[in-house]
C-alpha cells in the first residue's frame, strides 16, 4: 500500500492498485526466482503495475504544466534544514509531494524514493532521460519552495 500511495492521488485509487497488483503477483508466483528477496520482487511488481496503469490512463493535460515566470518569486531567505527537519514529519512531506504535477511526482518518487536511475525512469515513462532530469529538477525546486513557505509560516506562529 505504501508504494501505491506514493504514486496515487488518494487512498481509494491506491487500494484499487494494491488489489490489482496482488492479483498480478499471485498469477505470476510461478515466475518467482527464490534467489531474489520476496519483498523486493513484490515491490518491483507493484511499481511496474502502477507505472503501467499510469501509461494506460495518461492524459495530455497531465503532461503539460504552465508556469508564468513573471509571477514567480524565488525564496530569498535560506532555510535552516536542521530546523526544517524538526518541523516536518513524513506525512507533511508526502502531502507536499502529492501537490506536484502527476508526471513530476512519478519521476521524483521513482528517482528519490525508489532509487531508479534516469535511464530506467525514461524507459518506464516513455520519455527521454533529459525530460526525466527536468521533472526531477522541477520537483526539487517546488518542494524547496514548499518547505521554505512552511518553515516561514511556522516562524510567524
Amino acid at each position: 500500500m505504501g508504494v501505491c500511495m506514493r504514486y496515487k492521488r488518494d487512498q481509494d485509487e491506491a487500494a484499487a492498485s494494491v488489489n490489482d497488483g496482488f492479483l498480478k503477483i499471485l498469477t505470476n508466483l510461478k515466475n518467482y526466482n527464490p534467489q531474489v528477496p520476496f519483498e523486493a520482487w513484490i515491490k518491483r511488481i507493484m511499481i511496474n503495475h502502477v507505472i503501467d496503469e499510469f501509461r494506460k490512463n495518461r492524459k495530455v493535460k497531465e503532461l503539460i504544466e504552465y508556469t508564468d515566470f513573471s509571477e514567480r518569486n524565488e525564496a530569498s531567505d535560506p532555510v535552516n534544514y536542521n530546523e526544517a527537519d524538526i518541523l516536518f514529519d513524513a506525512g507533511d512531506i508526502e502531502e507536499m509531494i502529492k501537490t506536484l504535477p502527476p508526471v513530476t511526482q512519478k519521476v521524483f518518487n521513482l528517482f528519490a524514493i525508489d532509487g531508479y536511475p534516469h535511464k530506467d525512469i525514461a524507459e518506464l515513462l516513455k520519455m527521454s532521460e533529459g525530460t526525466s532530469k527536468w521533472h526531477l529538477n522541477s520537483a526539487r525546486k517546488k518542494l524547496k519552495e514548499l518547505l521554505h513557505k512552511h518553515v516561514n509560516a511556522q516562524k510567524i506562529i
